[in-house]
């Protein structure tokens, strides 16, 4: 689970519910009219603008990567395509069949090096796999940021609904000011919405999108790598580009430990 998210979420709520309790009662900012109309109107404009589907599948997905997935180190990556390469080298291609390999694409590049496959195909295969992927995610943060765009707009609507509302009944002076105040609570819905959930969450799967990106096109450098039996260290000199400068020393460190590991292995 993505700790930061959550605490993110919780701290940002925390604090504006000790700044409405500091000053009144925290059913004064309690308007279920307002807070239908921000809601409410934020998801009939986001189906207007996506289709239904596009909507709750990036919906579902933006939950699942801003909260629960965590995305993969190049660092780990590598280490696993060093460990895969010594095992193909020493043994065989297809004794990569009983490695477990988690990361979905990388899985799928080792069955089809398994397979036989040239190494133009699985180039192909796999970048047509991660660009797929990649323009599901954007779908999903495209759906966010609308969702950002859209609720202060409606908060403006639902006070300018409440304004209507009040100045249609003037008779009582002395209903102007909570009037007023139900009117500008719509506005804070939509600017809360906004800028605790939807745009933060937005920005969240853009980051995670850039990320996977990365891996996913280290990934492919590595299922080549091992296909074409490369040198376990001259595919870490290759594939270190990816890595901070910061990274690479542990990156040369394990080379030795998984060496060793892989000497000690029956044939």
């Amino acid at each position: 689970m993505d700790f930061a998210t959550l605490i993110g979420l919780i701290i940002g709520s925390a604090v504006i519910a000790m700044a409405m309790l500091s000053g009144s009662d925290i059913s004064t900012f309690i308007n279920i009219p307002g807070l239908m109309i921000v809601l409410g109107g934020t998801f009939a404009s986001t189906l207007i603008k996506f289709p239904i589907g596009d909507c709750f599948r990036g919906i579902w997905l933006a939950v699942k990567k801003a909260f629960w997935q965590e995305v993969e180190h190049p660092v780990e990556l590598i280490q696993l395509a060093n460990t895969l390469t010594n095992i193909a080298r020493k043994q065989s291609l297809i004794a990569l069949e009983n490695v477990e390999v988690r990361n979905t694409l990388f899985k799928k590049g080792i069955q089809l090096c398994v397979d036989g496959r040239k190494p133009e195909f699985i180039r192909n295969v796999l970048t047509k796999e991660m660009n797929l992927s990649i323009e599901r995610h954007e779908m999903s943060e495209k759906v966010f940021r609308a969702m950002g765009d859209s609720a202060p707009a409606f908060g403006m609507i639902g006070t300018l609904v409440g304004l209507v509302q009040m100045l249609s009944n003037m008779k009582d002076p002395s209903s102007i000011g909570p009037a007023m105040a139900v009117a500008l609570l719509t506005t804070l819905y939509g600017a809360l919405f906004a800028n605790l959930i939807a745009l933060p969450i937005a920005d969240k799967l853009k980051s995670r999108t850039d990320q996977e990106y990365v891996n996913n096109s280290l990934i492919i450098e590595c299922v080549l790598g091992i296909l074409q039996g490369v040198n376990p260290r001259i595919l870490d000199e290759l594939l270190e580009s990816y890595l901070p400068s910061s990274k690479r020393s542990v990156l040369n460190t394990n080379d030795n430990e998984t060496e060793e590991i892989i000497a000690d292995e029956p044939a």
